[in-house]
C-alpha cells in the first residue's frame, strides 16, 4: 500500500503548478507493445510499437515501430543496436503535413541493486533523419533513463522511471519523461502495465495515460 501512495503522490505533484495550452488541457494516451525474443545465451531480438494520441484513444499524434538486436555482455550489462520508423502528426488539431522519421540508435543498459532494491540505467544515442515533403533534416539525441521495479506480490508490481532527453545540436535538456505504472504479471513471459506519463517538452507539460503489453520469449534450443 505504501508503494501505491508513493505513485499517487508523484503523479499529483507533477500535474500541479503549470499553465496550460489547449494541448495541455487534454489527457492523452500512449499505447505500447514491446517484445524481447532470446535466440541464444548472448543474443536477443527486440520489437516495439508505440502509438501516441493527443486525447484518450483519439486524435493521432505519433507512431513508432522498431526492431533491434541485443548482446548480453554480462548478466548486468546489455548493448543494443536498432532501427525505427516514425510518423509524426503536424500538430494538435491542425492540418499541417506529417513528418516521417528514420531512426538508428545505439544503447547500453546496466542493472544493479542497492540493498534489495533493483535499479536499471539505460543510455541511448539516436541518429534521427526527418522528411517532410521536399525538406530533410538530421538530428542527434542523447537519452538517459533511471528506473526501478517494486514487487508487491507474485502478480503485481510497480514500475517507476524518469528519462532525460537532450538534443545534441542545442546541448540543452529538451524533454523529460516521468512514468509510473501498475504492472500485472499475466504469466512468466507476459505482463501488462497501466500507468501515467508526465511529458515535458518544448515548454509544454503533457499528461498521458499509458497501456502497455510486454512479452518475452525464449527460442534457445533446449539442452538434452
Amino acid at each position: 500500500m505504501k508503494y501505491l501512495l508513493i505513485v499517487i503522490l508523484l503523479s499529483i505533484s507533477v500535474c500541479n503548478g503549470y499553465s496550460q495550452s489547449n494541448q495541455e488541457e487534454k489527457t492523452g494516451s500512449w499505447f505500447t507493445y514491446a517484445g524481447t525474443h532470446r535466440v541464444s545465451d548472448k543474443l536477443s531480438v527486440s520489437t516495439l510499437s508505440q502509438v501516441w494520441m493527443f486525447e484518450l484513444a483519439e486524435n493521432f499524434n505519433f507512431i513508432l515501430l522498431y526492431g533491434g538486436i541485443n548482446y548480453k555482455v554480462s548478466p548486468n550489462l546489455t548493448t543494443s543496436l536498432a532501427y525505427g520508423y516514425g510518423d509524426i502528426d503536424g500538430g494538435f488539431y491542425t492540418d499541417k503535413p506529417h513528418t516521417y522519421e528514420n531512426r538508428i540508435f545505439e544503447q547500453v543498459t546496466f542493472k544493479h541493486k542497492v540493498s534489495t532494491l533493483p535499479f536499471d540505467h539505460r543510455f541511448r544515442v539516436e541518429q534521427r533523419f526527418f522528411h517532410k515533403y521536399d525538406f530533410k533534416s538530421t538530428s542527434h539525441r542523447f537519452r538517459y533513463r533511471l528506473g526501478t521495479k517494486l514487487t508487491l506480490n507474485k502478480s503485481l508490481f510497480i514500475r517507476l522511471n524518469n528519462e532525460f532527453l537532450v538534443t545534441l545540436e542545442s546541448d540543452i535538456l529538451t524533454e523529460n519523461r516521468l512514468y509510473t505504472a501498475l504492472g500485472i504479471n499475466i504469466s512468466k513471459s507476459c505482463n501488462v502495465q497501466l500507468g501515467y506519463l508526465n511529458r515535458k517538452i518544448n515548454g509544454l507539460n503533457l499528461h498521458r495515460l499509458q497501456a502497455g503489453l510486454y512479452i518475452k520469449t525464449d527460442h534457445r534450443k533446449k539442452k538434452q
